[in-house]
């Protein structure tokens, strides 16, 4: 794949793979080692990844930001190390009182809605001194993160199923199984809502599954499975890859300034041109041929690029 030809490719990760074992596969299927993601998914997740290949590499950034959807189902009754499926269990409480937790399960929602302050789970890349917290959490250290500000925007109930679980050791446990849809800013940790809505009802929590369906304005009508980029890269080799043009990308996702062809030229000689999206901090320049030039920032009078795409023509 030349090195012209870059875009985002955006694929539903299966459970079970590492965001890095998506990126590997990639750059197998797209004969390139430029290939990286806009925002890990744990192995038990799966749904939207967004990979830029080549060029489409330096459009991550804009991305990784952007606020994220996911299906989740949160389990009450029953804590774990890592706030999730995968972690073992540390507290068992079990729901007692189902009609109960139903009533109170409105407010203690709605008091994880708006703009909120997370501890972040101890089981996350967060680096402490250095370290990543899982890191440290699995060599048995006590891990204490910071509260950050976080918003979720939508944080929705769709079903409600009590049920039992047989723990290893102990008697079997009562538990709700709650489905939920939220839409969150980046840098939330759903297993941390699944944990605080347990610590709230007073019956711990933790993940059992998570299904991201949307980053920025790209969603799972936009994703591909690893089996059918397995099937086109074996019938049509790279170049059947589905590939999303930057240019069609960028004006996915960012507000668009359509340039002239004396203003591309310029932007390619590092020169700044007059804003014409006020505040924006991200703005894609498209040249009159439809091509992606740069990513502006126009939030003074004149814009200046943050990342170009298409450098100037050399002179004569």
């Amino acid at each position: 794949m030349s090195e012209d030809v870059g875009g985002l490719l955006v694929v539903d990760k299966p459970a079970g793979w590492t965001s890095h074992d998506v990126v590997a596969r990639a750059r197998r299927f797209c004969g390139t080692r430029r290939v990286g993601h806009a925002g890990t998914l744990d192995p038990m997740a799966t749904g939207v990844l967004v990979l830029g290949v080549d060029r489409g590499t330096k459009l991550l950034t804009f991305l990784v930001g952007c606020d994220k959807s996911y299906v989740a189902t949160i389990r009450l009754g029953v804590a774990t190390l890592t706030d999730d499926a995968e972690g073992e269990m540390t507290q068992t409480v079990g729901v007692a009182d189902v009609p109960a937790l139903e009533a109170g399960l409105p407010a203690a929602v709605a008091a994880l809605t708006g703009t909120i302050q997370q501890v972040p789970s101890a089981v996350s890349a967060i680096k402490v001194k250095g370290v990543r917290s899982y890191t440290r959490v699995r060599q048995g250290d006590t891990v204490e993160l910071a509260a950050r500000p976080v918003t979720v925007s939508r944080f929705d109930v769709l079903a409600v199923r009590p049920g039992t679980v047989a723990p290893e050791l102990g008697p079997p446990v009562e538990v709700v199984d709650v489905d939920v849809e939220v839409d969150v800013s980046s840098g939330t940790y759903v297993r941390a809502l699944a944990r605080d809505l347990g610590t709230a009802l007073g019956v711990g929590g933790h993940l059992t599954a998570l299904r991201r369906t949307r980053v920025g304005r790209f969603g799972l009508a936009d994703a591909v499975s690893l089996d059918e980029l397995t099937a086109t890269s074996e019938a049509e080799g790279r170049d059947g890859i589905p590939l999303l043009p930057v240019a069609e990308a960028a004006r996915a996702q960012l507000p668009v300034h359509d340039v002239s062809a004396e203003e591309a030229r310029a932007l390619g000689y590092g020169q700044r041109i007059p804003s014409a999206v006020a505040g924006a901090d991200a703005v894609a320049a498209i040249d009159p041929q439809g091509q992606l030039v740069a990513v502006l920032d126009e939030t003074r009078p004149t814009a200046r690029a943050k990342v170009v795409f298409a450098p100037a023509p050399a002179k004569a």
